[in-house]
Formats: structure tokens, sequence, C-alpha cells
């Protein structure tokens, strides 16, 4: 199977068993997502999505929050992974936010970036999902869903995954496919004990095809002997 056949069967399921993949996390304005993506490092959607109404009620716009210092965010969000960390990155956030940007989201990535707490996967985070820009944010589902589907091969940091898929999918299905490879790690194919019996992708699947090669390997008559 080469490369493009792979790429194509995979997104061609995803189109089809897929059609409509959007982030999990719960947002009414980019400041909100902002705050959303920033609190989701190393944390579960479903955790920053109990925590974030009480935060947004308290801070309900970035001038709020710019006006807090990070012990009366820290509240908010104790029951998040490195509170301390990100308490103060929200503060600082807010402040360069509204200083630098009049309170709004900036669209350019790389002013994003300039944001405390806002690296190269949140700003790419906020540029597919808001304004559909062709970049593929890679977090850890990602990363691990391409190497085990075969999308890269031995990728070792998340930017060579991220290149390599913004070079193998066409450009205006990134932003959903970002979806697509989050949404089938969270569910399917799962860090300690992926699903193969119920994925649609075993067809395309690197992985899939090892593991059956390896068992029938070991039931091939005469192992052993």
């Amino acid at each position: 199977m080469t490369t493009k056949e792979r790429y194509e069967g995979i997104l061609a399921w995803f189109a089809e068993h897929m059609p409509v993949a959007e982030s999990e996390l719960h947002y009414e304005d980019p400041y909100q997502l902002l705050v959303a993506v920033i609190l989701s490092a190393q944390c579960t959607d479903k955790r920053v999505n109990m925590t974030t109404p009480a935060l947004f009620e308290a801070f309900p716009t970035p001038f709020e929050m710019a006006a807090a210092t990070p012990e009366e965010i820290y509240p908010y969000i104790r029951s998040i992974s490195y509170p301390n960390n990100k308490a103060r990155n929200l503060a600082g956030m807010a402040r360069m936010l509204c200083a630098e940007f009049g309170g709004e989201v900036p669209s350019d990535l790389e002013a994003l970036q300039r944001l405390p707490g806002v690296g190269r996967k949140t700003a790419n985070v906020l540029g597919a999902v808001l304004w559909q820009k062709e970049v593929m944010p890679v977090d850890t589902h990602v990363f691990r869903v391409s190497e085990r589907l075969g999308l890269t091969t031995r990728s070792k940091t998340p930017l060579q995954t991220e290149l390599t898929l913004e070079k193998n999918i066409p450009g205006h299905l990134l932003p959903v496919a970002h979806h697509w490879l989050i949404l089938h790690g969270r569910y399917v194919c799962t860090a300690r004990a992926p699903k193969c019996g119920t994925c649609g992708l075993t067809t395309w699947c690197r992985h899939y095809a090892s593991v059956r090669k390896a068992g029938a390997q070991e039931q091939s008559p005469g192992k052993g002997k």
C-alpha cells in the first residue's frame, strides 16, 4: 500500500462516517475557547468543561480576567492539572490580550503565540477551529493515531508529525482532519487498549496489519519446533 493510498482511504472513511467533527470544548466566543484550550493542556476536555462555567461567570471577558491576580483565578481552576502555572498564564494572557490587542483574540498565529500559555499547538487549535486555517494541531491523540495508522513513520516530535500531515492531507480538510484524528484517538484508538475489533480503519492501518502478521506467525504450523 502506498502512502497516498493509505491517506486517501483513511480520509475517505472519515468523511463518510464522521462528516461532522468538532471540538468537544464548550465555548461561546474566541476568548472562551482560548481560555479552554490553555486549560486543556494535559487535562481532559471533560474536566475543562466542568470547570469553565464558574470561571467564565467570574471573568466573562478578558478585561475582568486581566484585572485579576493569579491567586484570584486559582480557586476556579484548582481541579485542573497544573493550576498554579495555568492561573499565572491566564492572568498574563488576559493582560497582554487587553493591552496589545484590545481584548480581541488575534487571528494571526504568530501573534497568538506571544500570549502567555499559548504555544504552537494551542495557536493552531484556535486557527483551525475559529478561522478554518489550513493547519494541523498535534496533541497526544493526533501524534499516537497518526503513527499507528501509518500516516507518519517513526515521528519523533509533534512538529514532525504536523509537517508530515500538512504535506499529505489536502489543505481544506486539515481543520476537520484534526478533529477526526483526535476523536478517533479518544474513543477508538485509545492509548493502552486500542479497539481494533470495532475500528473501521483496519484496512489501511499499519498497526493492525503488524498485529495480524504477528498473530499469524505464532499460529503457523511448526512454530517452536
